[in-house]
């Protein structure tokens, strides 16, 4: 994040708090972006808070259940899109240049965790007393 203006330090810290309390996450850096890993080596959410490409706004991408990338693009292509390198694997790109629906934010991290994460570390997630239902 070259910026590292207050919007960006935002986003950063709210989606670090999301990702960072799932089982075995940690974050580092990935082609200048923070990024968060399962067990420090399989990605599920990266974070481009100052744009990445052609996509000159705040957006995360993030792994998505088969079939959720083309069903939220047609049902928000205002919002979600699909991202360069990792799209045609049906990653999902969110923008979060508006309003952030942070609950929508933390529901699509948890699911892009459960799509990267070991069946143990699922289960673990979804014994927590806090999951979501």
């Amino acid at each position: 994040m070259s910026g590292r203006d207050g919007g960006a330090m935002r986003l950063l810290d709210r989606l670090r708090a999301i990702c960072l309390a799932l089982p075995e996450v940690t974050e580092r850096p990935s082609h200048g972006s923070p990024t968060w890993f399962v067990r420090g080596k399989s990605v599920f959410v990266t974070l481009h808070a100052d744009g990445h490409h052609d996509n000159d706004f705040a957006h995360l991408w993030c792994a998505a259940p088969p079939g959720a990338q083309g069903e939220l693009i047609a049902a928000d292509p205002g919002r979600f899109f699909r991202p360069p390198y990792v799209g045609g694997r049906g990653w999902l790109g969110v923008r979060l240049d508006g309003t952030v629906d942070w609950s929508e934010i933390d529901e699509l991290c948890r699911d892009a965790y459960r799509e990267i994460a070991p069946k143990r570390l699922v289960a673990s997630l979804d014994a927590a007393p806090d999951a979501p239902a």
